[in-house]
């Protein structure tokens, strides 16, 4: 998208990938579970500890601390997803070393890679969803957009396996949402006489995005997938065991600091709960799960998860 459009390639790839870089082990799980460990030293926000990351925890370099990253990316990262109004602890901290205009929208390439971040999580969900069996297809062609989809690969592919029609599928509804924004982005960049990062960032709203049409269609779909896959019981329930666990290992590290590696406990003066969060934050699942058999006890999590 970002190349149809002419915009910086290198920017847009660079936010797209680190933009959750800040996430803990079990997503926007263990993310809930942080933020009330943390209540009394200021919480915690994923989008926010991306940045921390990014500019004080990771240390390769001897002259300063944090990756050696432009502004556009640290800009586009803290408010990809648009002006920040009230930001937390982690992000005021940077906001104040680096002025991030964080009242203001982003450059178009942090635009589009929030929108894109949308189109994949939709699109490879369905993937996800339909061969884990949280779903059916029948069940999935009661979406209005997907069943629309559906009738145009069967037509292009008569008589083809359903089997081979599914990733089929997928990747025309991906097409379909990427011309969308293509076309809307333009419109609304027009419309706008946006001619510079100025105008862009002073535009009142993004200018990028789907069509109101495809908004609507976009949230029904996702709609479905939240009562059917995200919020399905069998999820549901490693959901929380998953946080039961990070709970249990982040009351572990609090009640005994010398749980923790030397190089994460809290230095003096420093606030010790920001330090747990801090590693915390830094692990992987798989790497959660093994702290919590080493030092608390087994986990009621599916094998191989």
């Amino acid at each position: 998208m970002a190349r149809a459009l002419g915009l910086n390639e290198d920017l847009t790839e660079a936010l797209a990938l680190a933009h959750d870089s800040g996430h803990p082990p079990f997503g926007h799980a263990g993310e809930d579970v942080l933020a009330a460990a943390m209540a009394a030293a200021g919480g915690f926000d994923h989008n926010a500890h991306t940045i921390r990351l990014l500019t004080r925890l990771e240390t390769p370099y001897p002259g300063f601390d944090g990756l050696n990253l432009c502004w556009e990316t640290l800009e586009g990262l803290a408010k990809h997803n648009g002006p920040v109004a009230d930001p937390t602890w982690a992000l005021a901290e940077a906001d104040a070393q680096w002025p991030l205009e964080l009242g203001s929208w982003p450059g178009l390439e942090a635009q589009i890679a929030a929108i894109a971040d949308d189109i994949a999580y939709d699109n490879h969900d369905i993937d996800d969803g339909l061969r884990a069996g949280l779903f059916a297809l029948d069940e999935l062609l009661a979406v209005p957009l997907a069943a629309r989809a559906w009738r145009a690969v069967n037509a292009r592919h008569p008589g083809a396996a359903t089997a081979r029609l599914v990733p089929e599928l997928v990747r025309d509804l991906i097409g379909r949402m990427v011309n969308d924004v293509l076309a809307e982005t333009k419109r609304r960049t027009a419309e706008s006489d946006a001619a510079s990062i100025d105008d862009v960032r002073a535009a009142g709203g993004p200018l990028a995005g789907f069509s109101a049409e495809m908004a609507v269609e976009e949230r029904a779909l996702k709609a479905f997938l939240y009562a059917r896959m995200y919020d399905a019981p069998s999820v549901k329930t490693v959901r929380a065991e998953a946080q039961r666990l990070l709970a249990a290992l982040f009351a572990a590290y609090r009640d005994d600091p010398a749980l923790l590696p030397a190089e994460w406990r809290p230095q003096p003066g420093a606030e010790p709960l920001r330090a747990i969060g801090d590693f915390i934050a830094g692990m992987t699942d798989r790497y959660a799960i093994r702290q919590h058999r080493t030092l608390i006890g087994p986990v009621d999590l599916p094998e191989g998860f």
